[in-house]
């Protein structure tokens, strides 16, 4: 068995289970995967296979060190790359090249997706932390400003993790729980219940909740 996928976020639609109720889910393009490298160690305590996820367009200009990686394993090169633990009976049976797809995920079972999250630049206190703000009339000139960060007397400095402006977004998000709905084999498609972090077109990595490293 293999702990995950990679894949591609694609977009929201809704599907109707057989009682009319209306489901949100998100359409992810899982794989297909090629296996580039397989990882033992010496006390063959940990496995893990390197997987590369195949794409429409073809990748130019690849660095020479990649390119021998790639043609070690006799696959084409890949965008992205991520490594998956598996398990002792998964380990004998894959190979270099191989190609792993979508069916390794059931309905009805539960993931955890890893993606990054939607940039949305320097913001204020307002938007980022969700802060009431202050009076708006009388000239109180205070409307959406963050208000007394430290103290005049000791230690006299802003204390470490106080809420104020900065970047936000741009994170790496894991969220476990999320449901799978239906699996398209044919297309490589997955419906997930719920969100999934990042814009449309973000790499996503699907990952076996009920995965037990052996």
């Amino acid at each position: 068995m293999i702990q995950g996928l990679i894949g591609k976020k694609i977009g929201m639609t809704q599907v109707f289970t057989d009682e009319g109720n209306v489901i949100p889910v998100t359409v992810i393009k899982a794989g297909p995967c090629l296996v580039i490298q397989k990882k033992i160690n010496e006390n063959n305590e940990l496995k893990k296979v390197q997987l590369g996820l195949v794409e429409e367009r073809k990748i130019k200009n690849v660095a020479k060190p990649m390119k021998g990686h790639f043609e070690k394993a006799k696959v084409p090169p890949t965008r992205v790359l991520k490594e998956f633990l598996i398990t002792d009976e998964g380990s004998e049976k894959i190979n270099l090249g191989d190609n792993i797809k979508a069916d390794i995920f059931k309905e009805k079972e539960n993931v955890v997706i890893i993606g990054t999250t939607k940039g949305k630049g320097f913001q204020g206190v307002i938007k980022r932390w969700n802060f009431a703000g202050g009076p708006k009339t009388h000239g109180s000139m205070h409307h959406r400003r963050p208000g007394s960060v430290g103290m005049c007397a000791y230690p006299g400095e802003v204390l470490k993790g106080q809420k104020m402006p900065g970047r936000m977004g741009g994170d790496t998000k894991s969220i476990k729980g999320i449901n799978v709905v239906k699996v398209d084999v044919e297309n490589n498609i997955i419906l997930l219940k719920g969100s999934i972090p990042g814009f449309n077109g973000n790499y996503v990595y699907i990952m076996k909740e009920s995965f037990k490293r052996s």
